[in-house]
């Protein structure tokens, strides 16, 4: 009973919504009723697969108009009133049994369907209440992890306005102990304490952090790109080794040749290298000197 009290949520009765719900529904009914013939309507309404489509076709437009009728009221409504679980539900009966009633008044006087209207009722009403309900939870269903989806990257850029004047006041400093990462739109995604910060590989449009957690190594991937992180950063201790890759200068332990070529190694519990190009091999040496 409390659940039915409460209001429904601003999506359900938001105008873009409602009109996105609207069209969903209709291609869904009249795919579903053409293809799939729900119930075997194709035989109790005794018609073909072209007069079928064609009925269907002009039932589901009279049907999106009264579905168009009821979401205006609902929507001029809730401007004012909230609506509750209860009053929605209530609400959706009231929209299929009107289709239903206006359904079943079609195939009574113009289709001559069926010898008792209260039969021909009955039947409008269960294939009605299918073909409408499934549309309606679907996209409940996609409306609702859209506004969660909504909601939380609301907070990430709240949480990233607000990290962003403490975050710029420390890049300036030499020391920083926690260093942030950022997407391409300047969202903050993720942040680790620079003694786990092992180093950066760039693929395509995104970069992945190579860090410990604990005594593990551990990746995590943000959309961006390691000029742009250069330019964030610039007081990090992240130094390029090679076009691919940005390492955290405090982690190196040792430069030694392999057949590769030239490898950084790190002070980490996992044997981990990352290549050194002979471009950036001078300025990488003298920032480890420094």
């Amino acid at each position: 009973m409390i659940i039915l009290e409460r209001n429904i949520p601003d999506y359900l009765t938001d105008k873009r919504n409602i009109v996105s719900f609207i069209l969903f529904t209709a291609v869904f009914a009249l795919v579903f009723i053409h293809i799939y013939s729900p119930f075997g309507v194709d035989a109790w309404l005794n018609v073909t697969e072209v007069e079928l489509f064609v009925y269907s076709s002009i039932v589901i437009l009279i049907g999106m108009l009264v579905i168009v009728i009821s979401r205006l009221f609902m929507h001029l409504r809730t401007r004012k009133h909230h609506l509750s679980y209860g009053q929605y539900a209530l609400w959706i009966i009231g929209e299929i049994s009107s289709l239903a009633l206006v359904y079943a008044l079609i195939q009574w006087f113009f289709l001559h369907v069926g010898d008792n209207f209260l039969a021909v009722l009955r039947n409008t009403i269960r294939t009605t209440a299918w073909i409408i309900l499934i549309p309606y939870v679907i996209f409940w269903l996609y409306a609702a992890l859209r506004d969660k989806y909504a909601a939380l990257e609301k907070i990430e850029n709240n949480l990233s306005t607000q990290d962003l004047p403490d975050l710029t006041d420390r890049r300036s400093a030499p020391g920083l102990s926690m260093v942030p990462f950022r997407d391409e739109k300047g969202v903050l995604k993720f942040s680790i304490k620079k003694e786990d910060l092992l180093y950066i590989e760039s693929a395509d449009n995104y970069i992945m952090i190579y860090y410990l957690d604990g005594e593990k190594p551990a990746k995590y991937i943000v959309r961006n790109t390691l000029k742009r992180i250069e330019q964030e950063l610039p007081n990090a201790g992240l130094v390029r080794s090679h076009r691919s890759y940005m390492v955290n200068i405090d982690r190196v332990k040792v430069i030694r040749k392999e057949k590769e070529g030239l490898v950084i190694g790190f002070e980490s519990p996992a044997h981990i290298t990352v290549p050194i190009s002979k471009t950036y091999l001078d300025v990488f040496i003298r920032k480890l000197s420094d």
